[in-house]
């Protein structure tokens, strides 16, 4: 018997972080291993909808704008159109030219990259439902 059924807190929470820059995704996924996240990261967006489309799934995920391969648009949109429901957080080093466009694409949440231990904390807090 399950007493926890319905709560947020009885998994780890899963996030993917996509990302071309190696640093950055290194201190992105140490601040979400910090806060407890399972995570996993990848270079570009074409894999990240390669991922779910093998059936992995993410509670989160970080999405960079300028990317080779797919940028984070042209992702959040096929994620999107593939039904993925999962909260898509833009991150980018050009808050004014990109906010607009992130969101039009379909993504939650928008942040200047890189992320800090703030902006993770209110992430799990809007993921619990606090």
């Amino acid at each position: 018997m399950d007493c926890n059924v319905g709560r947020s807190n009885t998994r780890r929470l899963s996030a993917l972080v996509v990302d071309d820059d190696a640093t950055v995704r290194i201190i992105h996924v140490a601040h979400l291993k910090k806060h407890g996240f399972e995570t996993y990261a990848v270079e570009n967006g074409k894999l990240a909808v390669d991922l779910f489309r093998s059936g992995e799934r993410f509670d989160v995920i970080f999405m960079d704008f300028n990317m080779p391969v797919m940028n984070g648009i042209e992702a959040t949109r096929e994620l999107r159109d593939l039904g993925v429901n999962a909260m898509i957080v833009g991150i980018s080093d050009d808050r004014d030219h990109t906010m607009e466009e992130f969101i039009q694409a379909g993504m939650d949440q928008f942040y200047e990259k890189p992320i800090k231990a703030e902006t993770v904390i209110s992430i799990l807090r809007a993921l619990q439902g606090n």
